[in-house]
């Protein structure tokens, strides 16, 4: 008994030290299995975090009538077919009036660029300078000159080019391009910047004045009667069918030509030659010396005969004669379609909001009208250009008097465009908004125009994921938690199904 009891004994003992074999494994895998998981998860996070941002450029000129402006952009050199990426980096503005002014002196066009073209050198990395590409794009002073001269626009468009070719930068070209084309990538610009070409919300309708052109770019609510005035864009996997038109010789230094010539023809009509000519757009007090020609001197005119006199410009300040006056610039007595702005012009009705940029923020920034009713904008711009000329110099002493003297008649000539032009009304002037940029970008056709010839926005929606980073993030975490449940579960199992094996035993 007591030797067949041992035997039994010794066996259930041996028992015991052999049964629980699997928990060191059971311990090490599940420990493997976390390192794993943390591993996973980590790379996860990780890999969505830019660790040093390679970014690419573009530099887009844009060689207005008035003045030539440069603008460098950057985007995400793994994000550059994402909307929203692009953003502007800087801006150079270059010294001296327009390219189409070298007209005389074509080489000057090439050199005035060299300043602004060095900032860029600086602005942007070297070992991306042979990557970075240039565009200039021309718009209506050069349009003009071309109509006037167009041997003279050739040689202005070949110096620029001869000088941008010059730097470390990839030259795509220096080109007019279409008063259509101006309207159209400004429409493309401000939606692109509202992030409205992906979003089922509507988009932003687009209003810019220059100084030689305006453009209006939305799309209508009904059918475009005039096929010069459509055009058609396929982004983002949406269609988008806009009308669009661009006015020359209506930007605010053209059209006060315009103006001023109707008047001069007016006073002419009473005296063989004129010696004074009385205007209520510009301030009482106002008072300067200008030769005829320079009046008359624009393609945007039929070639008048008349003396190379000099006359003297009085101002008036009566703003209720101004608008009068500018709205004989406007021929609103013939439509040949079911509806028109002005000069023989279809327009649908304006539906929607507008972005106004370019002279329409900075006219009416400049004089605190950006967020008046039309009603209102109208009463403070009668008083303003009822001031008295001398104190309104005294207010800005560190303005150009040749700036300074125009706004009256620029801002009457905005308002008068809108409402009488565009026909805007007192009911839907509070969907216009008047800006200069959207984020850190400029509100203008350029980053357009880039984005167009770099193919920058797809036809087709790009691919997305199944789901966003945070998203997959967590879910990973979710999943990673109820793997380590598992695993324990598994290990109380084990460890109960030995406990029990071990009491059968004994």
């Amino acid at each position: 008994m007591r030797s067949g009891f041992f035997f039994g004994l010794v066996i259930t003992r041996k028992v015991k030290v052999k049964n629980p074999w699997y928990r060191p494994v059971v311990i090490f895998l599940a420990a493997f299995i976390t390192v794993v998981i943390i591993i996973m998860v980590a790379i996860s996070v990780v890999q969505y975090k830019p660790l040093q941002q390679k970014c690419k450029y573009g530099i887009v000129l844009d060689a207005g009538s008035s003045h030539t402006s440069v603008f460098i952009y950057e985007w995400p050199a793994e994000k550059e077919n994402n909307t929203g990426m692009v953003r502007q980096k800087h801006t150079c503005n270059v010294k001296g009036k327009g390219i189409s002014s070298y007209s005389d002196n074509p080489n000057g066009a090439g050199t005035s660029l060299h300043e602004c073209m060095q900032e860029a050198k600086q602005k942007i990395p070297t070992h991306r300078h042979h990557e970075t590409p240039v565009y200039l794009g021309a718009t209506a002073g050069m349009r003009l000159l071309k109509m006037e001269n167009e041997e003279a626009s050739e040689k202005v468009l070949d110096s620029v080019e001869h000088s941008l070719k010059s730097y470390p930068f990839s030259y795509q070209g220096a080109r007019i391009i279409t008063g259509q084309e101006e309207g159209a990538f400004g429409w493309i610009t401000v939606n692109y910047l509202s992030e409205n070409l992906r979003k089922p919300t509507g988009t932003l309708g687009a209003l810019d004045l220059g100084g030689a052109s305006t453009q209006i770019t939305f799309v209508p609510q009904q059918d475009i009667e005039s096929h010069d005035n459509s055009i058609n864009f396929r982004l983002y996997g949406n269609d988008y069918h806009l009308y669009t038109h661009s006015f020359l010789c209506y930007g605010k230094d053209q059209v006060l030509k315009l103006s001023m010539a109707k008047k001069l023809e007016s006073t002419l009509e009473n005296m063989a030659e004129p010696t004074e000519l009385r205007d209520p757009c510009f301030h009482p007090g106002y008072n300067l010396t200008r030769n005829v020609q320079s009046v008359f001197n624009t393609p945007c005119m039929k070639e008048v005969k008349m003396a190379n006199e000099n006359f003297f410009h009085v101002g008036l300040g009566i703003w209720s004669q101004c608008q009068q006056s500018i709205r004989k610039v406007f021929n609103t007595s013939y439509c040949p379609y079911s509806r028109c702005s002005f000069n023989g012009v279809f327009q649908p009705s304006v539906d929607g909001h507008f972005g106004a940029f370019s002279a329409f923020f900075f006219v009416m920034d400049f004089l605190n009208l950006t967020s008046d009713t039309l009603e209102g904008a109208k009463k403070k711009l009668a008083t303003y250009c009822s001031t008295p000329w001398k104190k309104i110099t005294e207010n800005h002493p560190y303005i150009k008097e040749k700036y300074l003297s125009e706004y009256c008649f620029s801002a009457t000539y905005i308002l008068t465009l809108l409402e009488d032009g565009y026909k805007f009304t007192s009911d839907n002037w509070k969907d216009i908004s008047f800006i200069k940029k959207i984020g850190d970008s400029d509100a203008g056709w350029t980053l357009g125009y880039m984005l167009n010839l770099t193919n920058m926005i797809p036809a087709e929606a790009p691919d997305m994921p199944l789901m966003p980073h945070g998203g997959y993030v967590t879910f990973m975490l979710l999943f990673s938690l109820l793997i380590l449940l598992l695993l324990l579960l598994v290990y109380m199992y084990f460890r109960r199904s030995t406990r029990t094996a071990q009491k059968d035993i004994i």
